[in-house]
């Protein structure tokens, strides 16, 4: 993996439509692309990680004309994959936020986060939430192999969770036919482990991303290349009746274990 230093023009986009999953008004990402690699992601392929290297200095300018709004971090390209060890971008971003007393949503897979609760118990509203596609380590390490295990993702909820904060865990994407046999067990934990919410968005598969998860559910997974083709047929979405049915599904687990199942 290469790390390459490049300069941005401006870090904060505005999100235009209202965002009903994540409830944010702004997203700033300190780093592109991603080096968890996560297989069903459209940046799992790229072997350059770009670091945003003036990122502080234009969000400390940008934020200053602001006007006031949840800011998620780390929207599309996880904030605190390995590279944040070293260059700690999204800490200092999360220093300016605190400071000009904007609430935040960070988006994560990283147990990393746990090492800014210092500033994240000062922010008048915060909230962190940890994505998890399944509890299954064979699947995760086939999909996720080099993200936090699921267990080591839902304790750092759990530890965000006694400081005060608040934090949930996003199902995202929801991986059809994996997902289904375990779904009660993954609300039911995320309930254990102090979690205040469970959001979730099914998994799309645009072009080349679709061809490559598809030949990865082909190599492992054989049995589920007619359904999947079935499912998304000539789309990138999976069809109407399943998706109803799973949110359905998850509502009623989110009802019987006394959690959210939304933002």
């Amino acid at each position: 993996m290469e790390y390459k230093p490049v300069t941005c023009a401006s870090l904060i986009n505005t999100i235009t439509k209202k965002d009903t999953l994540f409830a944010g008004n702004y997203t700033v990402d300190p780093y592109q692309q991603c080096e968890f690699g996560c297989r069903y992601c459209d940046s799992s392929t790229d072997e350059t990680i770009y670091i945003k290297s003036n990122a502080v200095h234009v969000f400390e300018k940008e934020i200053e004309k602001l006007p006031h709004g949840v800011i998620i971090v780390g929207s599309v390209h996880d904030p605190y994959q390995k590279a944040e060890r070293s260059y700690q971008i999204t800490r200092n971003l999360l220093r300016i936020i605190q400071k000009h007393k904007f609430p935040c949503h960070i988006l994560t897979k990283s147990d990393l986060v746990l090492r800014d609760l210092d500033i994240l118990s000062k922010m008048d509203r915060c909230l962190v939430t940890l994505s998890i596609t399944t509890l299954d380590n064979a699947v995760s390490n086939i999909f996720e192999k080099n993200v936090p295990s699921p267990e080591k993702r839902l304790r750092t909820m759990k530890s965000i969770s006694e400081k005060g904060i608040k934090a949930g865990i996003a199902i995202t994407p929801v991986l059809p036919y994996f997902v289904e046999t375990e779904l009660e067990e993954i609300v039911n934990s995320a309930s254990l482990h102090k979690a205040w919410y469970i959001v979730h968005k099914h998994l799309e598969l645009k072009g080349d991303q679709k061809r490559a998860f598809l030949k990865i559910i082909e190599e492992h997974y054989p049995h589920l290349l007619s359904k999947y083709k079935a499912l998304y047929g000539d789309g990138y979405t999976p069809n109407k009746h399943y998706s109803a049915e799973l949110n359905s599904k998850i509502n009623d687990y989110c009802t019987k274990y006394g959690l959210k199942s939304k933002i």
